[in-house]
């Protein structure tokens, strides 16, 4: 979607299907047309062999909430008429994180069309223990403070669990697309959150962002991506194989880079879909649990596990090798000059990541190949990401070079993925 077609107004909920996108719609609205439309919903209706002859999909759309009663009172009604007015079969469920604020029984009396999961409070991580017992190929996965537009869920599922073409000068065959992301904006509509995640050394660590430079320009431009965030896509019996999200990040952050890299690692993709499009709250409920600066610690504490569990390349190593110990100077030098409550920030991540890492009781580690380790972070560079959106526009989608998704089981759904040149960028 261009990026001036984009409606304006922080009040939105859904918005019509594009070319072009009009204004959001009001939020009274789309309450009363999903009621009205999801009034003989059936979560457990079933999906037979002629709805899969049509093209149609199983998809399951799941919001993970925790004390969030208002958040889905907010975002909620717009999940379920993007889920309506899809040509797929989607069944809107909520997984409730054993929240205390009554979302559950808030959710039985307001949408009792939308079944609830009871789970413990593991994070991300309850995911791992619904995606099994469920049915169907797709799973599009929410945050409590995510609002779809009214044509969302088809250009996010149509890539999932199709056969993608290997970039030029990567080995023969094909691969599963496991995984796809949404381009995404804030509540606003105008601030880009991503997410065409890139991936980048700063001083030994690993930095995934969204708002890397230049994200603005490569945000219309389908492409691969290195992660997600509050909302994506999956394969799900791939979700389940690769074995979900990691709990060893509880609370959170990070776990979602570790899914995408151990997908990536074990011959997999996950691509960025432009054409579908959500609208983010941001730290909606961690923001309220840890404020700014726990929220930075835990991603802090979270990017050394996802190191010390996955990175093996020896240019990796030499990189925490050098990084670590100038960040460790940088906390001395910093300490008598800042609030005790920012003092040592590197040193107490680590002490409380070397504790997490003491007390897992399993590991969900990537395969082990560190020339595709390597090759991970060459591709997402954020100068390959924007080389690739320059390419893909000079070369105007030319057909002889742009790798295609073929959706499978679906009649005449053959998209774009991405026009990618052979990346030579070295790892940074």
């Amino acid at each position: 979607m261009p990026l001036d077609m984009r409606p304006d107004g922080p009040q939105a909920v859904g918005i019509q299907p594009a070319p072009p996108r009009p204004d959001f719609v009001d939020i009274g609205f789309i309450g009363s047309w999903a009621h009205a439309t999801l009034g003989s919903f059936n979560s457990h209706a079933s999906f037979d062999t002629a709805d899969a002859a049509a093209g149609l999909m199983l998809v399951h759309v799941l919001v993970l909430n925790y004390n969030g009663r208002r958040l889905l009172a907010e975002c909620l009604p717009s999940v379920l008429a993007a889920a309506a007015a899809s040509r797929h079969d989607c069944r809107v469920a909520v997984l409730d994180n054993d929240s205390s604020d009554g979302s559950a029984s808030w959710l039985r009396q307001t949408f009792p069309e939308v079944e609830i999961f009871a789970c413990r409070n593991e994070g991300l991580a309850s995911y791992n223990r619904v995606l099994p017992r469920l049915d169907g190929t797709v799973a599009l996965l929410l945050n409590n403070d995510i609002k779809l537009s009214l044509d969302d869920v088809q250009p996010a599922v149509n890539p999932i669990d199709a056969l993608v073409q290997p970039l030029l000068g990567e080995r023969a065959g094909r691969q599963h697309c496991f995984m796809s992301a949404p381009c995404c904006y804030q509540f606003d509509a105008a601030t880009l959150e991503g997410f065409k995640t890139a991936v980048q050394w700063r001083y030994g660590l690993v930095q995934a962002t969204g708002r890397f430079a230049g994200a603005e320009a490569c945000a219309t431009v389908p492409d691969w991506t290195a992660s997600a965030g509050a909302a994506l896509a999956v394969q799900r019996e791939l979700f389940v194989a690769l074995g979900g999200f990691d709990p060893l990040y509880f609370p959170g952050r990070i776990e979602d880079l570790d899914f995408a890299f151990r997908g990536y690692m074990a011959g997999h993709h996950a691509v960025y879909v432009p054409d579908s499009v959500v609208y983010h709250r941001g730290a909606a409920t961690f923001g309220r649990a840890f404020g700014a600066a726990g929220n930075d610690h835990l991603a802090l504490r979270n990017t050394l596990l996802f190191q010390w569990k996955n990175l093996r390349h020896p240019r990796h190593l030499v990189r925490m090798a050098l990084g670590w110990p100038l960040r460790l100077a940088v906390d001395l030098l910093q300490a008598p000059l800042v609030p005790s409550g920012a003092r040592l920030r590197f040193a107490r991540a680590c002490w409380q990541a070397a504790g997490c890492w003491r007390r897992r009781s399993t590991t969900l580690a990537a395969r082990r190949n560190p020339s595709a380790e390597r090759t991970y972070f060459a591709r997402f560079h954020p100068r390959a990401v924007r080389r690739r959106a320059t390419w893909y526009r000079l070369s105007e989608r030319a057909e002889t070079t742009t790798p295609r998704v073929v959706v499978c089981g679906a009649q005449s759904d053959t998209a774009t993925v991405t026009p990618t040149p052979v990346e030579t960028v070295p790892s940074q």
